[in-house]
């Protein structure tokens, strides 16, 4: 009878989201339930994020600061390694551009979107569990906590990126991390959120490119 009234606490929580959710029995609902209504409160957020990239053959680790509003609008920064940290990719809603302001001031030149940038955002987390028509929500108990692991699908056929998921702790609600994996679910990216802060104020000028 308890499993029941849970796996029901956790269903009606899940209208919102639009999805049907594979729910495991070790997941706490009442954690859950504070983990969701805290992710969708979410509209602006700043984060030092460890990123790392797998590829088949080698890895790649970067060190990041990240701002973002759920609207869309992002900035993300790399700090290390030295070779490329000051590199910036901006979106403000419009335009994407890249530059680096240790070369010649600033350089910047407008790109495209890459999945592979877009993905470790939590906000892009946020838009793809809302909008996937299969979720998972479980349990793991790691160094930092217990913690909720809500996965979602990827949007689109990209090869090396099909589901994501995100461990938030269930005490503090603060994202843990977050990984990305392929088709035949191997770990692609990797993201250790080593700060997180929650609907920080961010002018708009934090995601103004450069001219």
């Amino acid at each position: 009878m308890k499993r029941l009234i849970m796996l029901a606490m956790i269903c009606a929580s899940m209208i919102t989201l639009t999805a049907c959710a594979v729910v495991q029995e070790r997941v706490d609902a009442t954690a859950y339930e504070r983990i969701h209504r805290r992710l969708m409160s979410l509209e602006t957020f700043s984060t030092q994020a460890t990123v790392t990239y797998i590829s088949n053959n080698s890895s790649h680790t970067y060190e990041t600061t990240q701002h973002g509003r759920i609207s869309g609008e992002y900035r993300i920064e790399v700090t290390s390694p030295e070779n490329v940290a000051g590199n910036t990719t901006i979106f403000d809603g419009t335009t994407i551009a890249q530059f680096n302001p240790r070369v010649n001031g600033r350089v910047s030149q407008t790109t495209t979107e890459a999945p592979e940038r877009l993905e470790i955002l939590l906000t892009s987390f946020i838009r793809n569990f809302v909008t996937s028509t299969e979720v998972s929500i479980t349990a793991a108990n790691l160094d930092e906590g217990l913690t909720t692991v809500m996965e979602a699908t990827v949007p689109g056929d990209h090869p090396y990126m099909a589901t994501q998921s995100l461990w938030v702790n269930n005490e503090t609600l603060q994202p843990v991390q977050m990984k990305v994996f392929d088709q035949n679910g191997v770990e692609r990216i990797i993201v250790v959120f080593n700060t997180f802060e929650y609907n920080v104020n961010i002018e708009d000028e934090m995601f103004r490119v450069p001219q």
